[in-house]
């Protein structure tokens, strides 16, 4: 056994870690360490990993005074006294979470209560962090005495570098960050999605749990491994992991009947036994062939999120949470979409729009067909959701992340503006959400030349040369020109408007076409727009009514 055994029971660790030859680190680059991290070069050497996670966290940046070792021995005998180590209460902000007991043996498990003790004396403004018993836990198999993990855990706690984020330390930050996940789920996880909008009144409250999944639920073996790509890389690792947890869990049990009366509990469930479907490494291999967004990009999603809540006054947590996918069947009343089906609506949208109320803001029924009257009543509001439905009593529809005002830009040409976060949808007859896929502007798609004012991207574009005063003042963090791989001189959008129709992209080369008197309609691919859809199924409208989103 090696110096960093003693919280160690080797009985429950995996043989594999003591029997293989010790190695060393040499290298400092990123990218190899990167490499090395998602390979598992030291996840086989107990000595090595041990060694490789104090060189890490010591090159974190922190505060100028970060509580460290000494400290911890100066304070642990003050704080914890003469009272039994596994009686010793657990602050408020780990959210009633266990102390993960992993492979630790009956010292660790007294010793990770103590640190978790001496962390909420040295760190006052932590006010939510339910992840922290299962960091001090998994570190203090890695550590050679309490003071040495004391000091491993705050270095972690009090990283500085802006641009890596590590632990949620307030509800804030833990609340926007299951938004975005919730996000995260809906744009790359659809079928996953699917089955949570079928099975649970609340999706939002099932995501929540997903940093659980990995810091509670996971076993010993499995959040190691993340936990060494995520001193690495970082955050994003945490939603790529959880990503393909569900993932895993969808391949796994579509189909079969829950076996609770929870999702939550199933899927928990799952992840606690997941050895018996999944090994590690084909977890890691799932978790990154996700082609997920850059950190950048999901770091202005955390922001928007983030800035919904604080408007909404939602900073600590709450007894009462019932404040996610919340339309309010004694207020909303529509002549296109039940309650129901309104509600599968909002489980598609962005989580951060999903905290309001729908706002009727014009209906054919009532404000006639009259474009110009579509666009008086809609303009001043962003997003809004579109919903249409036939004579043919098939209903459709599209989420529109854009005020229509954006198309004044283009004078009275046909002007394309909006974000990748629109998309358009069918209810009837078959339920179908079509996103992310723009419409090309045919004249400039054709000649190549640089966009004029009225075509280009909105000031939240994150296209290179852009600038970003206040990134979370804008309601679209995704429009990217690399992102969906796009030729920088093509203006390429989601919505289009003038006095004569209404164009807005969808997915799969789907899009709707809308004529100015608001009784007919297109649908068609948006490869192919000249003004109008080719190869369209045209429709005659019963109803149309526009929705805006209220606090």
């Amino acid at each position: 056994m090696d110096e960093y055994s003693r919280f160690v029971d080797w009985d429950k660790m995996d043989v594999t870690v003591q029997s293989q030859d010790a190695k060393e680190l040499t290298c400092t680059e990123f990218q190899e360490l990167k490499q090395l991290a998602r390979q598992g070069y030291w996840a086989k050497n107990h000595l090595l990993r041990a060694k490789v996670y104090h060189k890490l966290i010591s090159n974190i940046p922190c505060r100028t005074v970060t509580p460290d070792a000494n400290v911890y021995r100066d304070i642990v005998v003050k704080i914890v006294g003469k009272r039994s180590s596994s009686s010793l209460p657990l602050p408020e902000f780990v959210d009633n979470s266990l102390v993960p007991t992993y492979c630790l043996n009956a010292e660790g498990i007294g010793a990770a209560r103590k640190i978790i003790l001496c962390v909420a004396n040295q760190f006052p403004d932590i006010s939510f962090c339910p992840a922290l018993p299962s960091v001090v836990a998994l570190l203090l198999h890695y550590s050679k005495d309490e003071a040495e993990c004391f000091e491993q855990v705050c270095r972690i706690l009090a990283c500085n570098d802006p641009s890596k984020r590590l632990i949620d330390q307030t509800f804030l930050a833990f609340e926007s960050s299951c938004m975005t996940f919730g996000d995260l789920v809906n744009k790359y996880c659809q079928a996953a999605h699917k089955l949570m909008v079928a099975v649970s009144e609340d999706v939002l409250e099932v995501y929540s749990d997903w940093l659980r999944w990995l810091f509670g639920e996971l076993p010993m073996v499995y959040i190691a491994r993340v936990f060494d790509v995520f001193l690495v890389e970082g955050y994003k690792v945490l939603y790529r992991v959880a990503l393909a947890l569900l993932k895993f869990f969808h391949k796994v049990r579509a189909g079969q009947p829950m076996e609770s009366d929870s999702i939550q509990q199933d899927i928990r469930a799952f992840v606690r036994d997941i050895a018996k479907c999944v090994s590690p490494e084909r977890l890691l291999e799932k978790a990154f062939a996700i082609r997920l967004f850059s950190r950048k990009e999901i770091q202005l999603l955390q922001m928007a999120n983030e800035k919904a809540l604080q408007q909404k006054g939602i900073t600590v947590k709450q007894k009462r949470q019932n404040v996610h996918l919340a339309v309010h069947a004694e207020n909303f009343k529509s002549e296109i979409v039940s309650v129901k089906e309104m509600r599968d609506i909002w489980s598609w949208i962005p989580e951060r729009f999903a905290l309001c109320q729908p706002l009727l803001l014009f209906t054919t029924l009532e404000h006639g067909c009259s474009l110009s009257r579509f666009y008086s009543h809609s303009e001043g509001h962003e997003p809004t959701l579109l919903l249409i439905k036939t004579t043919a009593k098939e209903v459709c529809g599209a989420f529109l992340s854009t005020d229509w005002g954006e198309r004044r830009r283009g004078g009275n040409k046909l002007s394309f503006f909006g974000t990748g976060e629109c998309f358009v949808f069918r209810l009837q007859p078959e339920v179908e959400r079509y996103e992310w896929v723009i419409i090309k502007h045919p004249e400039l798609a054709a000649t190549g030349s640089e966009p004029e004012n009225h075509a280009s991207p909105p000031s939240s574009s994150l296209s290179s040369g852009s600038v970003l005063s206040d990134p979370s003042d804008r309601l679209s963090p995704f429009l990217s020109a690399r992102h969906f791989n796009l030729p920088s001189k093509t203006a390429s959008m989601f919505m289009a408007g003038s006095s004569e129709c209404i164009i807005i992209g969808g997915g799969d080369g789907q899009a709707l076409y809308l004529d100015a008197d608001l009784n007919h309609g297109r649908t068609g691919h948006c490869d192919t727009f000249n003004n109008q859809p080719l190869c369209s199924e045209s429709f005659q409208i019963s109803v149309l009514e526009v929705w805006g989103f209220r606090d």
